[in-house]
């Protein structure tokens, strides 16, 4: 018998194991057990994992291929082919599950589809593991569960689809059984930190962890996290948080980081009041390099940079590994009063030439720096590196339990090393993922570029990372802290959309925003209102759903104005609600030769229902209290989601980032302070950036919702279609040019040219039946095979698979392509001629 638990707090729920398991409806098969939890600690924060048979397995796809193939049953085909299609359909409900873009699912869907075109399930003529995964995948993604709810189109068979499978006995068993778990763990609050991880070894009131930012930039949100975390340890063992400044590299480092690290670090709740310094320890991490040189165990070389970094790489030894230690401990003094000499030398501990794990190959410890230190001056002239500071001092001021990022992973085994050979107490190392988001940088290096490029106003600009950015931009603390506790200390590595972060926001601002209103400058229209009362001002709530906010006041009177983008939607006798006042007729529209809206005439109507209009409108009365405001809106600076190794960072650059829109808002605003976060209505919340002066209007800057429009890259969908054109413009170059040669001399096409015409012609869409009268059985069966031989390659090149595995699949893919428009044309024609002479003998 096979055990399924589930993580039910889980954030993606896995819906499709415990779908399967009811669909199965035997018990003696698989069972499904719930743990109350976010994530499984005990199986490296999965969220569903089976064990069986001495394995544990944590994919759904998985788990899903186990169960059906190590037991009998029909939901997993009967012969090879259908069981393939059904495992590239599973696969392909892992795209789902791990995907948030609104524009990658679309596509998505669209595919699915049309695959379900004349089909009631995915393979076959009944539900199968593949219809299970699907479904699975589709319950657990916010996307589809908001289009399907709003009845937005996803197509007409994929949603007949999902709602004929929802509607199926096992799934509602299954989604009853969730329901059921559910309610047994519910609490009066949701604690929202909570999840069920524990440190190894850890006492109760005798944990201790520790921050150690380098004191050479600002923080940025990745910073936050490790920040959180290690203070939520403490917390949860009533234990106590180390703040300590490394400040281990005089050239980078100035009192001005220190002292915003100590600010942001006290927005986001953590005391760093008292800090220890890495300086502190400078005394004993010195002597302890001289035990290391003393027992053998480092040397000082000469080996320059590239020489060294190419020895490592090779596994070869330095020239002056095998030294003796009194040269070592000549040399280690030279370093350390900054002769010439010992300016040349570095301190490298002697721990491996050739190991697999390449940071263990004698990594550097100490460097020469003349530059004065920030506290110690010039007493020293050589520096220990964070490698060999950190172990040491973790061990002295008593930290047990080091979080650090996983891309530390390859050189904690350096950090065990010197705990081992120096004899220092030891400190347990929990890894947890670093924070990434798409077209974001979080490198130091990089981010410092753009300030000293002036193409930023500086580290607290509001499309960086750093924690003072991305509050100016809006985000309040009690958000950030929600998401970072919501990631928890998982191992998994992802690159994250910004969307939950900003929705998690919403919902701490949307209650206690006011709301005002903002109409363009530009082309704003001016509408006449027959029937309204003189100039007046009115008191309304500033939120009518939280009284506590007080009033504002409101001017109604029968001149308004209007934005230009919705009066030209306007249709004259068309009905539609002023907001905050009534509805109103709209009895004449007047346009210049463009079509600019210029003025609009609208006879109130007080009686109407604004449930039966289709537009709600906002407005502002014409007045001496209007104040005019500048609404800025940003986009990511760099045009890519991801960026590589290999990239150059030039290349990515964002042409436009910084969006300004003049505009005139209520009078109320002329009342806002530095901060105040407000919602302009039916445009967005934002943010007071700077307050109006005698020569300045108030400056608003646009916070993002979470929702696809607010967090879109403006730019990317401009660089791509560019990108595109620059390569068809290439390619219809590269035509005319072969065309235009003798066709003896015409060169060869190279291996990448022909492997990207290959692909290229894999993702031309194939031909349809057009008719006439319904699509044949075989070229249903046909296209569904193409659909399979898509899926394949695909999940091919996603799991970077070996060139030629892949070319095989796209080879395959080609040939079916490659079938399916001579069917078409030959069975087209048949059926053409069939209904010819079926016309004829009708007559």
């Amino acid at each position: 018998m096979a055990t399924v638990v589930v993580a039910q707090k889980a954030s993606t729920l896995p819906y499709a194991p415990i779908v399967l398991a009811h669909a199965l409806n035997n018990p003696a098969v698989v069972k499904v057990e719930y743990k109350n939890v976010p994530t499984l600690a005990e199986h490296n924060n999965a969220t569903v994992a089976l064990t069986a048979d001495g394995t544990t397995l944590t994919t759904v796809s998985a788990i899903l291929r186990y169960i059906v193939r190590s037991h009998k049953n029909t939901l997993y085909g009967s012969d090879p082919a259908s069981t393939s299609v059904m495992d590239d359909f599973i696969d392909k409900s892992q795209d789902i599950v791990n995907s948030s873009d609104f524009k990658t699912l679309d596509v998505i869907f669209q595919q699915l589809n049309h695959h379900l075109t004349l089909r009631s399930y995915f393979v076959g003529h009944k539900p199968s593991v593949a219809d299970i995964a699907i479904w699975g995948a589709l319950k657990a993604n916010a996307i589809f569960a908001r289009q399907i709810k709003t009845g937005k189109d996803l197509g007409t068979y994929l949603g007949r689809w999902f709602n004929h499978m929802s509607a199926q006995a096992f799934v509602e068993g299954a989604l009853a059984e969730v329901a059921k778990a559910n309610d047994s763990t519910k609490v009066a609050k949701a604690d929202q930190g909570s999840f069920d991880i524990n440190l190894i070894d850890a006492e109760m009131g005798k944990v201790v962890t520790r921050f150690p930012p380098e004191p050479s930039g600002y923080l940025h949100i990745g910073h936050a996290k490790a920040a959180l975390l290690n203070k939520y340890f403490a917390d949860q063992y009533k234990g106590r948080l180390i703040v300590r400044f490394d400040d281990t590299n005089p050239s980078k480092e100035k009192e001005e980081y220190e002292h915003s690290i100590k600010e942001d670090l006290l927005l986001i709740g953590i005391d760093s009041s008292v800090v220890t310094y890495t300086s502190d320890y400078f005394d004993t991490i010195y002597n302890y390099a001289l035990q290391l040189i003393k027992e053998g165990k480092a040397y000082c070389d000469t080996t320059g940079q590239e020489q060294m970094r190419a020895e490592r790489m090779d596994g070869i030894a330095s020239q002056c590994r095998d030294l003796s230690v009194e040269e070592n401990l000549r040399r280690f003094e030279e370093m350390k009063n900054g002769t010439e000499f010992g300016q040349t030398c570095c301190l490298r501990a002697k721990i491996s030439v050739d190991n697999l794990n390449k940071a263990l190959r004698d990594p550097v410890i100490y460097r020469c720096n003349l530059i004065p230190h920030a506290r110690t001056g010039t007493q020293w002239k050589m520096y220990p590196l964070y490698d060999l500071a950190c172990p040491i001092v973790d061990s002295i001021e008593g930290v047990t339990h080091a979080l650090r990022t996983d891309e530390y992973h390859d050189r904690n085994p350096q950090y065990q090393w010197f705990l081992d050979n120096l004899g220092l107490r030891q400190v347990h190392i929990w890894e947890y993922s670093r924070l990434s988001f798409v077209y974001t940088l979080m490198s130091k290096r990089k981010l410092t570029w753009f300030v000293d490029q002036g193409r930023v106003s500086g580290w607290d600009d509001p499309r960086f990372p750093t924690i003072r950015g991305i509050l100016r931009r809006g985000l309040t603390m009690e958000a950030l802290k929600a998401y970072i506790l919501m990631q928890g200390a998982s191992t998994n590595y992802i690159t994250l959309e910004w969307d939950k972060l900003w929705a998690v926001n919403r919902k701490q601002i949307d209650p206690i925003a006011p709301r005002h209103t903002a109409v363009e400058a530009a082309n704003k229209v001016k509408v006449t209102v027959a029937g309204a009362d003189p100039y007046t001002l009115k008191e309304v709530p500033r939120h009518k759903k939280n009284e506590a906010l007080g009033d504002k006041k409101t001017a109604y009177g029968p001149i308004i104005w209007m934005d230009q983008a919705d009066c030209k939607e306007l249709e004259v006798d068309e009905e539609v609600t002023l907001m905050d006042w009534g509805n109103a007729f709209i009895r004449s529209i007047e346009k210049n030769a463009e079509g600019v809206v210029t003025a609009v005439n609208a006879e109130l109507h007080l009686e109407g229902d604004f449930k039966k209009t289709k537009k709600k409108l906002t407005w502002l009365a014409d007045g001496a209290e209007l104040v005019k405001v500048d609404l800025m809106d940003y986009d990511y600076l760099i045009t890519k989601k991801k960026v590589e190794e290999e990239d150059e960072l030039k290349d990515l650059l964002t042409p436009v980032t910084e969006f300004k829109t003049e505009a005139i808002a209520d009078g109320n605003v002329a009342e806002l302070n530095k901060g105040d976060i407000i919602q302009f209505e039916r445009k967005g919340y934002y943010i007071v950036d700077a307050v109006a002066t005698p020569t300045t209007v108030a400056r608003l800057i646009l916070i993002p919702d979470g929702k696809a429009a607010s967090i879109s890259s403006k730019a990317a969908p401009i660089a791509q279609a560019e990108a595109k054109d620059a390569k068809d413009a290439k390619k219809k170059k590269e035509k005319a040019s072969k065309d235009a040669a003798p066709a003896a001399a015409a060169p060869a096409v190279s291996g990448k040219k022909a492997k990207a015409a290959a692909h290229a012609a894999a993702q031309k869409p194939a031909p349809t039946w057009t008719g006439p009268g319904p699509k044949p059985e075989e070229i249903v069966e046909l296209e569904a095979q193409i659909d399979a031989a898509g899926l394949k390659v695909r999940q091919l090149k996603t799991d970077k698979a070996d060139a030629d595995v892949v070319k095989a699949a796209v080879d395959e893919l080609l040939a079916l392509k490659k079938q399916l428009p001579v069917r078409i044309e030959a069975l087209q024609a048949l059926a053409a001629a069939a209904s010819a002479a079926a016309d004829s003998f009708s007559l």
